[in-house]
C-alpha cells in the first residue's frame, strides 16, 4: 500500500509540474520585443519557418547584428533558408549564417555557443517555438554561462499551448517537452553536487623538538 501511495504522489506531483509547465508557455506568447543584443540565434525544430521568419524579423528590425540559424537539415541550401525566412537578399546574405552540426537542442547550445564566441558576442537573443523554449534555455544557459541571453518564443502552427490536450500530437508533443525539461532539471542537480573534496589534512606543526 506504501508503494501504490508513493507512486499516486509522485504522479499527483508530476501532474501539477505539468500543468505550470504548460501555463509557462502559454504566457510566453506574444514575447515583448527585446532589446537589442550583439545577435540573434534562430533554433530549427518542428516550426521551423515561422522560427526563422520571427528571428529574421527581429534582425530586420536592428535587434542584432547577425543572425545564426541552428541545425539545419544538411540538404537545405542557403537559398532555401532565404526563401523561409523571407528575409531582403542584401540583409541575408550579408547578415545570416547558417549552423549545420546541431542535430537536437544540445547540439543547438554547442553550435551557438561557439559562434557567440568566434563573433565576440556578449549577448544574444534566443528565438524558438514557446513549447522548446524552457529547455532550450537551460542548454544555452549552461554552454555559455558568461552569454547574456534573452528568449523570444514564438507560438507555431505546431501546437497551440491553450488547447494541447485536444489532439493526440498537441498531447504527446507537451509531454514529450515537459518530460525531457524535467530530465534536464535532474542532470543539473546532480552535477551541481557533484564530487565532494576531500578535505585536506592540517599542516604538521613544525615547533622544533626540545633537545
Amino acid at each position: 500500500m506504501r508503494t501504490i501511495a508513493g507512486l499516486l504522489v509522485l504522479a499527483m506531483i508530476w501532474a501539477v509540474g505539468l500543468w505550470a509547465f504548460v501555463e509557462r508557455v502559454d504566457r510566453s506568447t506574444p514575447a515583448p520585443e527585446p532589446q537589442a543584443a550583439d545577435g540573434i540565434v534562430a533554433l530549427t525544430g518542428a516550426g521551423s519557418n515561422e522560427r526563422i521568419g520571427a528571428a529574421m524579423n527581429l534582425l530586420e528590425a536592428d535587434k542584432g547584428e547577425r543572425m545564426l540559424v541552428s541545425g539545419v537539415n544538411r540538404e537545405a541550401s542557403r537559398e532555401d533558408i532565404r526563401t523561409v525566412s523571407r528575409a531582403v537578399r542584401a540583409l541575408y546574405d550579408c547578415c545570416v549564417d547558417l549552423g549545420f552540426e546541431a542535430a537536437n537542442t544540445v547540439g543547438n547550445a554547442k553550435e551557438t555557443a561557439e559562434w557567440a564566441r568566434a563573433m565576440r558576442y556578449d549577448s544574444l537573443i534566443v528565438v524558438t517555438a514557446d513549447y522548446h523554449m524552457p529547455r532550450a534555455m537551460l542548454e544555452l544557459r549552461g554552454a555559455m554561462p558568461d552569454i547574456e541571453l534573452q528568449a523570444y518564443p514564438v507560438r507555431t502552427s505546431v501546437i497551440d499551448a491553450s488547447r494541447w490536450w485536444r489532439t493526440a500530437r498537441g498531447a504527446r508533443l507537451m509531454v514529450m517537452e515537459y518530460s525531457k525539461y524535467l530530465a534536464i532539471l535532474g542532470r543539473e542537480a546532480v552535477l551541481s553536487l557533484g564530487p565532494r573534496r576531500e578535505e585536506e589534512p592540517a599542516p604538521a606543526s613544525q615547533e622544533s623538538a626540545a633537545p
